[in-house]
């Protein structure tokens, strides 16, 4: 009987991906008005690959794109680039649907639920407070609190937290390669949220090859499939 769920967040909980191409192809729009003289896909390519060399969390990636392109940073082009990214995050940036109902339902049910991502702190919280999703977690663990998935210190530490033995835990995440053989490895249940896989070029990680590897509990199509399982 699973007592408690852990969630990734990004692309499990909320669509960043999706969001973060929409910010992105605005922000280098708003670049172009700007004065910024380069082809739009010339740029975007740019910044896909930053992303793959540095992590989609990366923090300066106009930055490091306009010196790639023009040599220097130009501030009137990154500020009007930042500020049309922010806008577009913030105007589009919720929850997938029925993620809060069904959270609800886990939790009026006994559930316990947590989080694991390996988003750093402020990005992760951030988030959570930009959907209103803050509060529906017993306890938060990042990257920066033990490792990044799929190391098996921020499952044990969940462990920890919780007082459950592994087989009554279910993790809940998008990738095959961090969140299903992380949880696996120190014996928690697994239910992969298909609905939230990628093949985006800025991910960089081909999750179908490692699926034929690595069998989850369970998959979900959409997220309230969840209260199918528990």
């Amino acid at each position: 009987m699973v007592k408690a769920i852990l969630f990734d967040m990004d692309n499990t909980l909320l669509d960043l991906f999706k969001l973060k191409q929409m910010a992105i192809e605005a922000a280098v729009a708003a670049m172009i008005d700007a004065g910024l003289d380069c082809p739009r896909d010339e740029i975007i390519k740019s910044i896909d690959q930053i992303y793959i060399k540095e992590g989609i969390e990366y923090q300066q990636v106009f930055n490091d794109v306009l010196k790639k392109l023009i040599g220097n940073v130009d501030y009137k082009i990154l500020a009007a680039g930042i500020s049309t990214y922010r806008k577009i995050k913030n105007a589009y940036l919720d929850p997938y649907p029925k993620v809060i109902p069904t959270l609800l339902k886990l939790i009026k049910k006994g559930h316990k639920i947590g989080i694991i991502s390996d988003a750093p702190n402020l990005q992760l919280w951030t988030r959570l407070c930009d959907t209103k999703l803050q509060h529906f977690f017993e306890f938060v663990i990042s990257a920066e609190d033990t490792e990044k998935k799929p190391h098996s210190l921020p499952f044990k530490e969940a462990l920890k937290i919780l007082n459950l033995k592994p087989e009554d835990v279910l993790m809940v995440g998008d990738s095959i390669e961090r969140d299903i053989a992380g949880a696996k490895k120190v014996g928690m249940k697994t239910a992969l949220a298909k609905y939230g896989i990628v093949k985006e070029k800025i991910v960089g990680v081909e999750e179908k090859t490692k699926e034929k590897m690595i069998k989850p509990d369970y998959i979900l199509n959409k997220f309230e499939d969840i209260l199918e399982i528990v």
